[in-house]
């Protein structure tokens, strides 16, 4: 009778303490403090409290995290997302709900789920027990089922082994569906099956691309595996060769005739498509008209055409090292729409009335027609402002004189002013890379910077800044990661920085002075790509939230319609409100957003994949020599080093370096040795060999040497 009372009681304490970490389910509890919250306070009582935890425990439904301290086990939940795989095979889903943060899949965990995928995941609390795990358990959607890679032909089977690092898989190919692939080819190939039982999908070769190593093959490749094709089909390149170049008399009476007025183009020494252009002149009251001018490539491209539904495609063009990959096909980029000096060209305009102090006092938003006086590059336009005699050398200086004033009431109200150095190959006329240039942000690029940003600001201010907004396209950035914000701010110190982040503004007057104080030190661009790797990023959204890095409330991308596709949608919905238009579709526009802003990254992606492949071919002749460089990253399987010389960056991997076993500190942005304590932070300098320049796999390794003397600033570089 005894034992049938105490059954009862045992799990009716079972029921009660469970209740209590229920209530409780992120602390962490002893034994004591279960029973007294059940009121339990006798000692055989808490020693019964005691068996009934480790039960629980052996059921997995609480965890012992310290010894005698108990907590509930989070259930398993389900979520869907976007999986991102690293290149060491593990992987986080990045969450659709905005409220979950990603969750890391451990490469035994993936399925067959592959790099971009939409999937459903099963998650639970992780051994760490500072984040959550996961486990793929459906592949919702894949992100793309054709892949670029090489074909390694063995036997009588094939495969295609994906140029992408972060695809883990092998597509096994029939010999009989190989199209003429040899071994060691470079090719399309499409995923078509991968069935339960098969460790690798099923696939076929689509087109041989050529042999590894050729420079239109790496970058055509480059740009298929993001999904850019390398060539306009043939019928959008014939809709586009009918547009005819004239402008007729009734075109021209509907728009405002500035032909007259003084009109040039300031762009880089190599553009062939010329997007915008400022109009300058001073009015009877003794204002300034400022026009900043751009393609009006809606004009020629009508929504729905051909034209149209490959740019919407494409979204952007794409600048690789040694050529531009077009939004619009060239007799549009380059020709119809490109404001080329001594031709009349059609518009859509921003015209500003300025005061001496450069306060906006009438702003004018509608079609144009101009005629481009002279064609500038930016090297011409600084040297004139620099004090050389040119053309148009008042009208440059007092646009100048506007943009700094602009440019400094833009910074006081809270703008961070990210004033980042780009490196630039010199490629002789085969396309090999022959040296490298640092191009720095000078006069003559932040005064076209300032008026663009006053034309995208002022147009997002007249339609969205209303009593009834209508649906229009925003480029938004949201406020920094806080978690992401305080790593940053905990790295900079170890350099002597000082980093206030109490609030939104003093984040941005923290940020703007740590710029200043980084030029020309030795871990400038270390800091620099930590910094906008801390920010958040800039996308494009129906749904305003206002522009934290400009410190704009309204912003949007009014200035760049021959390559940017977002620019031709704020022109077409601008047309059809001017007009009286009704309110645009905002699921349709958002979805537009939406896919601008994937292919905006994914652009940047091959951008950066096509800058790897040619500092790996810059690098090719110099194996075995000795640079100076800095600890760029550091990752569980490398620290990664950027040569002070040229900018380009390789690894040493921590396999290589013999003399300890090296672990990745990740909290600390680190590497320690395992017995003899030696650390390698991020910013270090190092002494580094260049071991090898794989063209293939575009991937450079260096081996340690040793620290690096210290030197105070960059030398070496021809800037520009």
């Amino acid at each position: 009778m005894g034992s049938k009372k105490n059954k009862p009681r045992t799990f009716s304490l079972k029921n009660e303490i469970q209740n209590v970490f229920r209530a409780n389910p992120k602390k962490q509890l002893n034994y004591k403090q279960v029973a007294a919250s059940i009121g339990i306070k006798d000692h055989a009582g808490r020693e019964k409290v005691l068996k009934v935890l480790y039960e629980l425990m052996a059921q997995e439904i609480i965890e012992e995290l310290q010894r005698g301290k108990f907590r509930i086990i989070p259930k398993k939940i389900s979520a869907t997302g976007i999986i991102d795989v690293t290149r060491n095979g593990s992987a986080y889903v990045v969450m659709n709900d905005v409220h979950m943060k990603d969750v890391f899949i451990h490469q035994k965990n993936l399925g067959k789920a592959l790099h971009g995928d939409t999937v459903n995941i099963k998650v639970f609390q992780g051994r760490s027990k500072r984040k959550l795990e996961g486990e793929v358990v459906e592949v919702i959607e894949r992100a793309k089922t054709e892949f670029v890679g090489i074909i390694e032909v063995v036997g009588k089977v094939a495969f295609l082994i994906p140029d992408d690092q972060k695809v883990h898989i092998d597509l096994y190919v029939p010999l009989s569906k190989l199209k003429g692939a040899e071994h060691g080819d470079k090719v399309i190939g499409k995923m078509n099956d991968w069935p339960d039982d098969a460790s690798s999908p099923f696939g076929e070769v689509l087109e041989v691309l050529g042999k590894p190593g050729d420079h239109d093959v790496e970058m055509h490749s480059i740009l298929l595996q993001y999904g850019f094709p390398h060539k306009f089909p043939e019928l959008v390149e014939r809709e586009a060769a009918k547009i005819p170049l004239e402008i007729t008399e009734k075109e021209i009476k509907k728009r405002r005739d500035l032909r007259e007025v003084t009109t040039f183009t300031i762009d880089p020494i190599d553009a062939k498509d010329f997007d915008d252009a400022l109009s300058i002149r001073k009015l009877e009251n003794g204002n300034i008209e400022v026009g900043v001018h751009i393609a009006d490539v809606s004009h020629y491209v009508k929504e729905g055409d051909k034209i149209d539904q490959e740019a919407i495609e494409r979204a952007t063009s794409v600048y690789l090292v040694d050529r531009v990959v077009p939004m619009l096909p060239e007799a549009l980029s380059n020709q119809v729409c490109s404001l080329r000096p001594h031709e009349e060209k059609l518009c859509f305009a921003c015209v500003f009335e300025l005061d001496e102090k450069a306060i906006v006092k009438n702003a004018w938003i509608g079609r144009t027609v101009i005629y481009s006086d002279r064609r500038f590059h930016y090297d011409e336009v600084q040297e004139i402002l620099d004090g050389a005699d040119g053309d148009f050398k008042e009208e440059l200086e007092t646009l100048n004189s506007l943009a700094k004033t602009i440019r400094g009431r833009r910074m006081k109200s809270g703008a961070i002013g990210f004033d980042k150095i780009e490196v630039r190959f010199d490629l002789d006329e085969q396309k090999q890379p022959i040296g490298v240039r640092l191009k720095v942000q000078k006069d003559a690029h932040k005064l076209i910077e300032e008026f663009m940003l006053l034309a995208n600001r002022t147009v997002a201010e007249n339609l969205g800044k209303t009593e009834n907004p209508k649906t229009f396209v925003y480029r938004i950035h949201d406020e920094p990661d806080p978690e992401k914000l305080g790593e940053f701010v905990q790295f900079i110190k170890r350099f002597g920085y000082q980093f206030k982040a109490r609030s939104p503004v003093e984040i941005s007057e923290s940020m703007n002075k740590l710029m200043n104080e980084l030029q020309g030190k030795r871990e400038e661009n270390v800091i620099e790509n930590l910094a906008i790797r801390a920010m958040a990023k800039a996308v494009y959204s129906t749904e305003n939230i206002g522009h934290y890095g400009l410190a704009f409330p309204f912003y949007t991308h009014f200035t760049s319609p021959i390559r940017r596709y977002p620019d031709v949608m704020v022109h077409r919905l601008l047309e059809k409100y001017i007009a009286g238009g009704k309110d645009a579709d905002t699921s349709k526009y958002e979805r537009l957003c939406k896919h601008s802003s994937d292919m905006e990254r994914k652009a940047a992606e091959a951008e950066r994949d096509s800058t790897k492949y040619y500092q790996v071919l810059y690098l090719q002749e110099s194996v075995g020599q000795i640079f100076q460089g800095v600890v760029s990253g550091v990752t569980e399987w490398g620290i990664y080093v950027e040569l002070e010389e040229n900018k380009c960056e390789g690894m040493i991997r921590l396999k290589d370096l013999n003399d300890d076993f090296y672990y990745f500190n990740e909290a600390n942005f680190r590497v320690i040795g395992h017995n003899s304590g030696r650390i390698i932070n991020l910013g270090d300098e190092l002494t580094v060999k260049l071991k090898k320049a794989d063209l293939v796999r575009r991937q450079i390794d260096f081996e340690l040497i040793e620290k690096a003397p210290e030197k105070e600033d960059l030398k070496g570089y021809e800037r520009f």
